[in-house]
């Protein structure tokens, strides 16, 4: 059973996992197309982040299967905007539909917090293709940079207006 918990990034398994996440992305991108934020940056007041948990049993411990981040932004394309960050999902999980159940998650918080859209940045390598497969899936499309970015061909930027 996988559970989604709200998390206060204080448990040592978010920490490897986030630890992992950053390793990946700094092995796969240039220092300067990496956008993924560490324990500290995540730890803001303008970003919830949620975990996901997998109990196989109501006996054995659960065990952090993935995370997620949405960041709120300043007005951007004239709406209430939020940023998907820190989207990660463990190895022994991958697969089994987990990046599925976080994005489903995220956008429905986003919805009822109010945001009028959803983006994000992500690699446009091939490591990236799971991610962005992923993201299309739920509607988003490709757009301009927004927020602080800029052009980069090492990034594929992607918006999904919220109904």
């Amino acid at each position: 059973m996988f559970v989604i918990r709200l998390d206060d990034l204080q448990g040592p398994e978010i920490a490897a996992l986030l630890t992992a996440h950053l390793a990946d992305m700094q092995a796969t991108s240039p220092p300067e197309s990496v956008h993924a934020l560490d324990l500290t940056a995540l730890r803001q007041a303008d970003i919830r982040f949620w975990t996901l948990w997998h109990q196989a049993d109501t006996t054995a411990p659960a065990t952090l299967a993935g995370c997620i981040a949405l960041k709120q932004l300043d007005a951007c394309y004239g709406e209430k905007h939020g940023e998907i960050k820190s989207t990660r999902v463990a190895e022994a999980f991958r697969g089994q539909g987990c990046g599925r159940l976080l994005v489903t998650h995220l956008l429905a918080a986003a919805q009822q917090s109010g945001l009028q859209r959803v983006s994000l940045e992500t690699g446009s390598m091939a490591f990236f293709q799971p991610a962005r497969t992923l993201y299309q899936a739920f509607g988003f499309v490709e757009c301009p940079p927004f927020a602080d970015y800029i052009e980069d061909p090492n990034s594929v930027f992607m918006t999904l207006a919220l109904s």
